[in-house]
C-alpha cells in the first residue's frame, strides 16, 4: 500500500480538528520549500463545528493539510515534525493517533513513542494506544518491565477484544532485537490468560523466534488442545516440523484434515509439505482440490501446473498456466518460463525459445537466457549460444560464470582449442578462480597437453586443498596412462577422503588399482560404484575389469545394458570396440 493511500482516508477528518493557535514553527526548516502561513482570520467569523473544546483555525487546517500533503508526497521528513507540534499545540486525540500512525509508517520510532505517549495520557481506556505505545518503547531505552506492565495494562482493558490482543502481541513488539527478551514478556504478560488458546500461541510464537522450537512446540499443542477447529498452531506447528522433518509434517497436516476437511489453509501447507517429500501424486491432489473450491486461487494453480510440469502431464501444466495468464498472474515472467518448459519437453524449440525470449526481468531473465543458450547449443547453433552468454553478466563474477559455460559448451561441442582460449581469458583476469583452472586443466587433458594439466591442477590444489575433484583429475590422468601409479592412487585416495561416497572418485579407485593389477580390489570397488551410479563410463572400466578377470559373459551384459541406456556414450563405444562387440 502506497504512503497516499495510506495518508488519504483521514484527510478530511483531521482537517475539520478545532484546535487553539497554530504557530509558525510548524513550517520551519524541513518546509522551507512550502508557502508561508497564511494570517489568521478574526476568531469571530470562523465556522462552529461539534467538536467540543476546539475552533478551527486557519493555521490549523493548513498544518494538518500540509502534513498530509507532505506524506501523500513521500516526504514524511515534513510529515513527521508537523504532526508532532500539533500534538502538543492541539492536545487532541485524534491529532494524536494520526501522528503516531504516520510516524510509524515513517518507521520514526522516536517520533512514534511521543506522540502514542500523548495518545495514552489523552485516552488512557484505549487498548489501541497502549499496544502501539509498548511496542514503540520496545525500539527505544525504555525497560522491559515497563513495556510488560504497559502490555499488561492493554490486556487488563481488553475486555472481548482480548483473543485479538494476545495474537497481536508479537507484532506488537516484533521491532524489538532480543527476542529472548521478547519471549520473556510475553509469557510474563499471557500468564492470568492461560484457557485461551491464544495466550499459548503468541508463547509459540516468541518461543519459535527465540530459536526454542521444542517450547513452541509444546505450547502450539496446548493450543491445539483448547482449540482443536483452529489452523494457526497447527499451520505454524507444521511449519517448525518441516524444517527438519518434512514427512512428519506432512503426516500433522494429513491428520488434521481428516478433521477439519475444509481448511484450505492446511491443505495448501499439505501440498507444499508433499512437495518438499516429492510425493507429487498427493500434492497435486491437494492444490487441485483448493482449486475446486477457490478456482481463483492463484497460487494453488500455479503450485499445480508446476506438479503437472515435473511429472510430465504437460496439457495439464500448459492448460494451468494459460488460465494463469489469463487471469491476470502478476508474476508473467514466470509463465513464460515455465511455458517455455512446456514447450521444449514437447520437442518445441521455435515456439520454446519465443516464450523464454518474452521473459523480462532478472533474475528469471538471465535464467531463460541461459536456456536459450543451452538449446541452441545442444542443436549445433553454438556460434549463436555464445552471442547469447557473451550478452550477459553485468559484474565481473557473473563474466567468470558465463565464460565456464561458454567453455563448456564448447567442450561439448568438440571445439576444445577455442574452448581453451575462452577458459583462458577468464584467467587472465582472474587466475585463482578455481573452476577456471579446473576446466581448463581438463581441456588441457583432452588436448594431450599433460604437463600443462598436472600444473593447473596442482595449483589448483595448493589454492583449495579440500578440492576433492582436482585430487581426483590429476590421480585417474596418471592412472590412465600408467604413469607413476603409486602416486596416482596417493592422489585418489585423499580425494576419497575428502568426498567419501562419491561414485566418479570410487570409479578412479578402481581403475587405478586395475592399473596395478589388483583386480579383484578393482572389482569390488568398482561394482559398489555402479550400484551408487550407473553412469557408462563406470560401465565401460567395469566391463574391462570383469573381462580381465576371466567372466566375459557379465562384462558383455554390462556393457551391453549400460549402451541400451546410454547409446552416444563415446567411452562404451571405445571399449566395446576394443574388445570386439
Amino acid at each position: 500500500m502506497s504512503l497516499t493511500s495510506t495518508l488519504r482516508r483521514p484527510l478530511l477528518r483531521l482537517a475539520m480538528l478545532m484546535a487553539a493557535g497554530f504557530a509558525p514553527s510548524v513550517v520551519s526548516a524541513q518546509a522551507a520549500a512550502t508557502e508561508p502561513l497564511p494570517e489568521p482570520v478574526a476568531a469571530d467569523v470562523l465556522p462552529q463545528v461539534g467538536m467540543p473544546g476546539q475552533v478551527l483555525l486557519p493555521q490549523v487546517l493548513y498544518g494538518v493539510l500540509l502534513a498530509e500533503i507532505a506524506g501523500a508526497r513521500g516526504r514524511v521528513d515534513v510529515a513527521v515534525p508537523v504532526y508532532l507540534e500539533l500534538v502538543q499545540l492541539t492536545r487532541d486525540v485524534r491529532v494524536a493517533q494520526r501522528a503516531t500512525e504516520v510516524a510509524l509508517y515513517a518507521r520514526r520510532l522516536d517520533a512514534a513513542q511521543q506522540a502514542a505517549a500523548v495518545w495514552v495520557e489523552l485516552d488512557p481506556e484505549s487498548t489501541d494506544a497502549k499496544r502501539v505505545l509498548a511496542g514503540t518503547m520496545g525500539g527505544g531505552n525504555v525497560s522491559n518491565k515497563q513495556i510488560a506492565m504497559r502490555l499488561a495494562e492493554a490486556l487488563a482493558t481488553s475486555g472481548a477484544r482480548l483473543p485479538g490482543d494476545l495474537l497481536s502481541l508479537n507484532r506488537v513488539l516484533s521491532r524489538m532485537p532480543d527476542k529472548a527478551a521478547v519471549r520473556q514478556i510475553v509469557e510474563r504478560v499471557t500468564e492470568p490468560y492461560l484457557d485461551y488458546a491464544e495466550a499459548h500461541f503468541a508463547r509459540a510464537h516468541s518461543a519459535f523466534a527465540a530459536r526454542d522450537e521444542a517450547a513452541s512446540l509444546r505450547a502450539l499443542d496446548e493450543a491445539i488442545r483448547l482449540r482443536p477447529a483452529w489452523d494457526q498452531p497447527l499451520l505454524l506447528k507444521a511449519q517448525i516440523q518441516h524444517g527438519t522433518n518434512p514427512a512428519l509434517a506432512a503426516k500433522t497436516l494429513a491428520t488434521y484434515l481428516e478433521q477439519n476437511p475444509d481448511s484450505l489453509a492446511a491443505r495448501r501447507a499439505y501440498g507444499r509439505a508433499l512437495v518438499s517429500v516429492k510425493d507429487y501424486v498427493q500434492a497435486r491432489q491437494a492444490f487441485e482440490a483448493v482449486l475446486v473450491q477457490e478456482p481463483d486461487d492463484q497460487s494453488s494453480r500455479y503450485a499445480a501446473a508446476m506438479i503437472a510440469l515435473e511429472v510430465q502431464d504437460l496439457a495439464a501444466a500448459e492448460q494451468h498456466l494459460e488460465h494463469l495468464q489469463g487471469d491476470g498472474y502478476p508474476d508473467k515472467d514466470a509463465i513464460q518460463m515455465a511455458l517455455g518448459q512446456v514447450l521444449e519437453a514437447r520437442g518445441d524449440q521455435a515456439g520454446a525459445l519465443a516464450h523464454y525470449d518474452a521473459v523480462a526481468q532478472s533474475p528469471r531473465r538471465e535464467r531463460a537466457q541461459l536456456q536459450i543458450a543451452r538449446m541452441l547449443s545442444q542443436g549445433g547453433a553454438v556460434d549463436e549460444a555464445r552471442a547469447r552468454l557473451q550478452a550477459l553478466g553485468s559484474n565481473p563474477d557473473e563474466r567468470l560464470n558465463y565464460l565456464l559455460l561458454e567453455a563448456q559448451m564448447l567442450r561439448d561441442a568438440g571445439q576444445l582449442d577455442t574452448a581453451l582460449q575462452v577458459a583462458d581469458d577468464g584467467l587472465q583476469g582472474a587466475p585463482d578462480n578455481a573452476d577456471l583452472l579446473y576446466e581448463s586443466a581438463m581441456l588441457l587433458e583432452r588436448l594431450g597437453r599433460i604437463e600443462a594439466m598436472e600444473g593447473r591442477l596442482r595449483k589448483l590444489i595448493a589454492l583449495k586443498p579440500d578440492y576433492a575433484h582436482a585430487y581426483n583429475a590429476l590421480g585417474y590422468s596418471l592412472a590412465d596412462r600408467s604413469l607413476r601409479l603409486d602416486e596416482a592412487e596417493q592422489l585418489i585416495r585423499k580425494a576419497v577422503e575428502l568426498s567419501p561416497g562419491d561414485p566418479f572418485i570410487m570409479d578412479s579407485l578402481g581403475w587405478v588399482r586395475f592399473r596395478q593389477g589388483h583386480l579383484a580390489d578393482a572389482r569390488s570397488i568398482l561394482e559398489k560404484a555402479y550400484t551408487l551410479r550407473a553412469d557408462p563410463e563406470i560401465a565401460a572400466h567395469l566391463g574391462e575389469v570383469l573381462w580381465s578377470l576371466g567372466d566375459q559373459k557379465t562384462a558383455r551384459e554390462t556393457w551391453q545394458a549400460a549402451a541400451a541406456k546410454h547409446p552416444d556414450s563415446s567411452a562404451l563405444k571405445a571399449v566395446m570396440r576394443r574388445f570386439g562387440l
